[in-house]
């Protein structure tokens, strides 16, 4: 099923609003559905809209919250008219203090980039994410 009869604006903006929302748990968790499922750039699996709201909470609560990312679209692929699969390029960066010095304790992280999957689908004439997979890619 390819994408000319499909209205790509309201996809663009869902993946803008959840780059643009990362660090706001009030405005980044309704973008997901219920029973969400997300495997992070550093592979902790998450299920769950409250496990996320969790997961966030620590993370904003962490150096990870000095962590920021991007995801530039690659494919949207519909499934059927409700169900997208985008592929986005995600970059991460790394903006906690001493990583990278030579005596930081800090771990790094796996990659500056990463191949970021999710599959969307169409809720109550909105979309939502059921799913996200980042999984870094190693130079």
């Amino acid at each position: 099923m390819g994408t000319e009869s499909f209205d790509l604006a309201p996809i663009r903006r869902l993946v803008a609003d959840a780059v643009k929302s990362q660090n706001d748990l009030d405005a980044f968790v309704p973008l997901h559905t219920e029973h969400v499922n997300i495997v992070n750039f550093g592979g902790r699996r998450v299920s769950g809209r409250d496990a996320l709201a969790e997961a966030m909470r620590e993370a904003m609560a962490s150096p990870l919250a000095d962590v920021a990312t991007t995801a530039e679209i690659q494919d949207v692929h519909f499934v059927r008219e409700d169900v997208a699969i985008v592929v986005c390029l995600k970059q991460v960066f790394d903006r906690r203090e001493g990583v990278g010095d030579a005596d930081s304790t800090t771990p790094t992280l796996p990659a500056a980039s990463g191949q970021l999957t999710y599959v969307l689908v169409k809720e109550d004439d909105a979309w939502r994410i059921a799913s996200a997979q980042t999984t870094p890619i190693l130079t």
